[in-house]
């Protein structure tokens, strides 16, 4: 017993030592790119439409003109482009409109700390394991390429990920409507956690899907009235450019198979496959409502970018928190991960075999056993 706790310690250390170092380069690398170009981020975008809506109205963050002047006036130097606009939903530069009493500098260190206080409160939420070891994991956060990309360009894909986290506690506490109230913050990226609402109807989990459609739709609402119908519709001019342009599709199926309506089809089955799973699954505990969904909405979605994988991470600290579970199924956990980091060098298709293979692995597992999954902070 004694060498088996010594062992497993070391592993805890040496993991400990690569994830500090990990996270330390990768920090380091943050403060040298805000340090030589403050305004090549997201934020800057959130930050212009935050502007406009307050100067011009909502009606008009979508215009590329009055985009393009409010960058000019911020001294950013930045060009309206394929790539560089805002088409973000509404609520984001709604994130942004407080930010505009700081001078942008300024607004961006906020922005990024909230950010990270995000990422903090998301793991004290779901990481798993007790201890030492969970900050093992938060370490690891930070020094995961996904996550790190996230934070330099101010995506508020780690608000989603809170927001998750934050349903699937309040879930564990016995709150389901607020639990669904939580899911607010998928109005911000949509594509990241599409399927959890549906996941809850699927799941039982009726007072926490009735939760999210009150949050959700007071928040579409809002949006829509103030937007206006001139604003909804070049809204939706700009997201089917976006649709078009190939960068925006590298990570996901049809990017990998170069047929968009085939790969519709095939996305479409995948996020009704994630389904029927969390349907099979959704008596051995909440984690089960989450897991499947989450890694089957990323390889069902159309628009997808490397900081989106932060829910990966989600999803594998949601599974590592079930019990019982396969001894080998940790390294898979492990083999999407650097799956993940890779991207830069072999490109999306290790992930979506990886993601789709983790999918024929959950549907592998029987539906029922007894559940002993660890707790949640209050």
């Amino acid at each position: 017993m004694g060498g088996a706790q010594y062992r497993r310690n070391l592993a805890i250390a040496a993991g400990a030592v690569a994830a500090i170092l990990f996270a330390a380069f990768d920090l380091f690398q943050w403060a040298q790119a805000y340090a030589s170009d403050n305004f090549h981020n997201d934020l800057t975008f959130y930050y212009a439409a935050a502007k406009i809506g307050l100067s011009h109205g909502w009606q008009s963050i979508y215009d590329l003109r009055l985009q393009q002047e409010a960058l000019d006036a911020l001294g950013s130097r930045i060009q309206i482009a394929e790539l560089a606009r805002y088409i973000s939903p509404p609520p984001v530069a709604w994130l942004a409109v407080p930010l505009t009493l700081l001078p942008f500098q300024a607004a961006y260190l906020v922005w990024s700390a909230l950010l990270l206080g995000a990422l903090g409160w998301t793991w004290y939420l779901t990481a798993p394991g007790t201890g030492r070891l969970r900050l093992v994991y938060l370490a690891a956060a930070v020094g995961w390429l996904p996550v790190i990309y996230g934070l330099q360009l101010g995506q508020p894909g780690l608000f989603v990920a809170l927001g998750v986290a934050g349903c699937y506690a309040l879930l564990r506490s016995g709150r389901p409507f607020w639990a669904g109230i939580a899911l607010g913050a998928l109005i911000l990226k949509p594509q990241l956690a599409f399927l959890v609402p549906p996941a809850l109807l699927v799941g039982g989990r009726y007072r926490a899907f009735w939760g999210s459609v009150v949050a959700i739709g007071v928040l579409a609402l809002i949006a829509a009235v103030l937007v206006g119908p001139s604003g909804i519709a070049t809204y939706q001019e700009r997201l089917t450019f976006a649709a078009g342009v190939p960068v925006n599709r590298e990570l996901t199926i049809a990017g990998l198979i170069g047929n968009v309506p085939v790969a519709r089809v095939i996305q479409v089955l995948l996020a009704i496959w994630s389904l029927v799973l969390v349907y099979r699954l959704r008596r051995r505990g909440h984690e089960w409502i989450f897991v499947p969904v989450l890694v089957g909405g990323l390889v069902a979605s159309p628009y997808l970018h490397l900081d989106d994988l932060v829910m990966l991470g989600l999803a594998g600290w949601l599974y590592l928190r079930t019990s019982p579970r396969p001894g080998w199924s940790w390294i898979a956990v492990i083999a999407l991960v650097i799956a993940a980091e890779g991207i830069p060098y072999w490109g999306p298709w290790p992930v979506i075999a990886g993601d789709l293979l983790a999918l024929l692995l959950l549907s592998l597992m029987p539906r029922h056993t007894a559940h002993a999954s660890a707790p949640v902070p209050a």
